[in-house]
């Protein structure tokens, strides 16, 4: 049973999406470079300095779902198919959140459009899409019945996650996740050729 949200975190949870709309139809519209905190703030009819409670730098504007991904890379392992394994789950997971996500919504092709052609977007959702290495890791490790800070979870959590930046620069972004978890999956003799 959920706890009911009382009005003021009903008010501070539209305040904040409010900005997070204004700031993605601005940027999507004109640029992200082109639009300054002051713009966004009076576009959601806010302070600046609201704006600022709400979120701490400009980019942090365009990624607002932090605890949603970290859930879902928990999820992906916790919550697998039986006889599925973790890398199985985890390359489908990056196929649906990270290539597949725009394929039904325009507006999210158009984000990320947004984001691949921003040095600084792409900079900081690839930190913050890192920065669910340790969860996802303890949730491996958890999965394994091995020690939270067992290496080889700790290892598969990193690469698993980097994935994700392999697949931009890809010009066949699910091709190149399913060889990078099959390197996972299998190691690199068994896919790989022959070291010398």
């Amino acid at each position: 049973m959920t706890t009911p949200v009382g009005r003021r975190e009903r008010k501070k949870a539209a305040t904040r999406q409010a900005l997070a709309d204004a700031a993605l139809s601005l940027f999507l519209e004109r640029g992200y470079d082109a639009v300054t905190l002051h713009e966004i703030a009076e576009a959601a009819d806010v302070s600046t300095t609201t704006l600022l409670k709400h979120f701490p730098s400009k980019e942090a504007l365009v990624f607002d779902e932090e605890a949603d991904q970290e859930a879902g890379l928990v999820a992906a392992v916790r919550d697998r198919t039986p006889g599925m394994t973790i890398p199985q789950a985890l390359c489908a997971y990056v196929k649906r959140v990270r290539i597949h996500a725009a394929d039904s919504d325009t507006r999210h092709a158009d984000f990320l459009d947004l984001v691949r052609a921003t040095p600084a977007l792409s900079d900081y959702g690839h930190r913050m899409w890192m920065r669910h290495q340790d969860a996802l890791a303890r949730a491996i490790a958890q999965d394994l019945g091995v020690a939270p800070d067992d290496p080889r979870s700790a290892a598969l959590a990193r690469f698993a996650l980097e994935t994700s930046a392999l697949a931009r620069h890809a010009g066949d972004p699910e091709r190149a996740v399913d060889v990078a978890f099959d390197l996972l999956e299998h190691g690199w003799s068994v896919t790989g050729p022959a070291v010398r």
